[in-house]
């Protein structure tokens, strides 16, 4: 009874509770986990965009393109790769569009997303791979924070353990995982903490990146594929402890494939990229592409030219032949001006 006790006591409590009521308006934990994760990852990325030449500003309006697609893309991913609670024999196809209750693939969010983070590029004349290079360790500690949604849900923990920093799990989300999966897992049993692992892989790998990045100078979306790799690394490991329902292959979740295949792809880029491009790019901007605010301040330059201009111009309708009769006075009383400079 005392090492039970010893036990619980070390253990790590989830939330009781996971919305919040504002009068009428839900404010769910998984939805404030997923702003504020976006927007440290926007503050980080504004603060590393500026220190390779590039505007702050273009932070928030690549954002607003790449966050949505982003959305839209990690719930497509979820959906397809755990489909029983949507399309099983007791699923709920409607649910799919219920994003408050947790559920999105960070590989369907980051290939949608960079999709609506090329839009963005484009429409700002600035290069995709040097903004993927400033956004990399944001996107890291953004889906760290994004974790503690997980936390307070109640999802996606791993397998059973007696470590003292198991993870408590209410009697009815245990009730229901037995339910769903098979088992019988004994009410109070602890669970390994997966959304702690990689909270910490993640904010350990971010650093990682940063140090790389400062280190040496790298560019032309080399610290994004750093960044894959270093996450697919410790998703590998961490996918292999949870226990909750995926989709399998080759007695694989079908989630460990995909790390495994996209962080071997993520490898050979870095090192191609590498042979091809050595450093830093020279500037943030498309080859041919001209900033709007750079236009702008060409216009207002074109604007004052035209101005001063207009101030040396003789007036209109004035009389521009005394310069000529002077010259000729001159000429007249021996002073030509041209005998006086060949002197």
């Amino acid at each position: 009874m005392t090492g039970t006790l010893s036990t619980l006591a070390a253990s790590i409590p989830s939330p009781s509770q996971h919305t919040w009521y504002l009068g009428p308006v839900p404010l769910r934990a998984y939805a404030l986990a997923i702003l504020a994760g976006i927007a440290v990852a926007v503050w980080m990325t504004s603060r590393r965009w500026a220190a390779r030449g590039g505007n702050p500003d273009d932070v928030l309006e690549i954002a607003f393109w790449a966050v949505p697609f982003g959305i839209v893309g990690g719930r497509i991913y979820h959906v397809l790769s755990t489909p029983d609670p949507y399309w099983g024999p007791d699923g709920d196809p409607v649910r799919a569009l219920y994003v408050w209750e947790g559920g999105l693939g960070i590989w369907g969010a980051v290939a949608l997303g960079a999709v609506g983070a090329w839009i963005g590029c484009r429409r700002l004349g600035v290069r995709l791979p040097a903004f993927a290079d400033a956004l990399a360790p944001g996107l890291l500690v953004a889906q760290a924070v994004g974790r503690l949604g997980n936390w307070f849900n109640q999802e996606l923990f791993g397998a059973p353990t007696t470590l003292p920093w198991g993870l408590e799990i209410s009697p009815q989300v245990i009730e229901r995982l037995n339910a769903t999966t098979g088992t019988s897992f004994a009410e109070g049993t602890l669970f390994h903490p997966t959304f702690l692992y990689e909270l910490l892989w993640n904010l350990a790998a971010a650093a990682v990146l940063v140090w790389l990045d400062r280190r040496y100078r790298l560019g032309h979306g080399r610290v994004f594929w750093a960044y894959v790799a270093l996450y697919t690394l410790g998703r590998v490991w961490i996918e292999m402890l949870r226990i909750d329902t995926a989709e399998h292959v080759l007695g694989l979740r079908l989630n460990v494939w995909t790390s495994i295949v996209v962080g071997l792809g993520a490898v050979v880029a870095f090192v191609v990229v590498g042979r091809l491009h050595a450093g830093r790019e020279d500037g943030v901007e498309l080859p041919g592409r001209e900033r709007p605010a750079q236009a702008e301040a060409d216009t207002d330059t074109d604007a004052a030219a035209e101005g001063d201009d207009a101030q040396t111009a003789p007036p209109a309708g004035a009389d521009t032949t005394s310069t000529g009769d002077a010259g000729a006075d001159a000429k007249a009383a021996g002073h030509d001006p041209g005998t006086a400079a060949r002197a």
